[in-house]
């Protein structure tokens, strides 16, 4: 019998790019960029990509406040609410935030197929239960988590989240749940100001480098997973931890960046967990320097599960 091949999915909807104001520091246009250079430089086709459709809010009410969720569609944030997220309110940028939650969901499923799929957005960890902030409207990992566990599809989730800024939202959603483990390295003195205690903080010093951030990586993900004995990762790769980025304050090398993907990606397979990835944050002043960086981890995962 021949064996079916598997196939990397990739969630990706124009949807995605969103019409910002002049000098808005979120580089939306990534969005479109990441897939042009994926299929660019041949890394994968354009069967690899499905395009995800808004998720029904009784999926959403598994993790968000029905408060929180009727004011987002009814567009009744207050000021405050707005500003704290940091995106102009919309209606198109809820059915943004729905899309995407929806593109993380499927993705989950095609991971457990294929081993591997990506979201070209989400990682929109600083969401809470009933609350926005820092670019996160919907938090599209606990949406997704909730749901494989509440269905049984899973019964461990290890959270990986290697973004430059804290998870805090996913900390604050899972702090009682003993079926999910948040581990998250980020900037020590980085947003948010208030941290939140996941089940793994490791705060990082300005200017840490490959060595140490490599280092520590290594140190505690095996005993994780070991310890903790996951039966699915999400892993936000944000790319703010390259040196010269906006927002980020850590000095990791574009190969170390890669170095640490590829070390998620190998811990992963040796496991046999499957993983969905979301791209979570990059600002560099050089949208091409995001870019590259967001399609480095795509080729590194193909190098290991193709």
């Amino acid at each position: 019998m021949v064996q079916e091949s598997k196939k990397t999915m990739i969630a990706f909807s124009e949807e995605y790019i969103l019409q910002l104001p002049e000098k808005h520091p979120f580089p939306i246009q990534k969005y479109k960029l990441i897939p042009e250079k994926l299929l660019e430089d041949n890394v994968i086709k354009l069967d690899n990509f499905f395009a995800p459709q808004k998720i029904d809010l009784s999926i959403v009410e598994l993790t968000h406040s029905k408060d929180y969720i009727n004011r987002l569609i009814n567009l009744e944030l207050s000021y405050q609410e707005i500003r704290k997220i940091g995106f102009p309110l919309s209606k198109e940028l809820i059915d943004r935030e729905l899309i995407i939650t929806q593109g993380t969901l499927d993705c989950c499923f095609f991971a457990m197929k294929n081993d591997i799929s990506f979201n070209i957005a989400g990682g929109t960890h600083h969401a809470y239960r009933d609350s926005g902030s820092g670019f996160c409207i919907l938090n599209d990992i606990a949406v997704a988590t909730n749901y494989l566990l509440k269905n049984s599809y899973v019964q461990k989730v290890l959270i990986v989240d290697l973004d430059v800024h804290q998870g805090n939202g996913n900390a604050k959603i899972f702090e009682h749940n003993e079926n999910v483990f948040t581990f998250s390295m980020h900037g020590e003195k980085n947003f948010p100001l208030k941290k939140e205690v996941s089940n793994l903080d490791i705060p990082l010093p300005d200017k840490t480098s490959d060595k140490i951030y490599l280092e520590l990586l290594k140190e505690n993900l095996p005993k994780i997973i070991n310890d903790f004995k996951p039966d699915f990762i999400f892993y936000i790769s944000g790319v703010d931890i390259l040196e010269g980025d906006k927002f980020g304050r850590i000095s990791v090398s574009k190969e170390g960046c890669q170095l640490r993907d590829r070390y998620v990606f190998e811990t992963a397979k040796k496991y046999n967990l499957p993983v969905t990835v979301v791209m979570g944050g990059g600002y560099s002043k050089d949208i091409n320097q995001i870019v590259d960086a967001h399609c480095n981890t795509y080729k590194v995962a193909k190098s290991i599960f193709q």
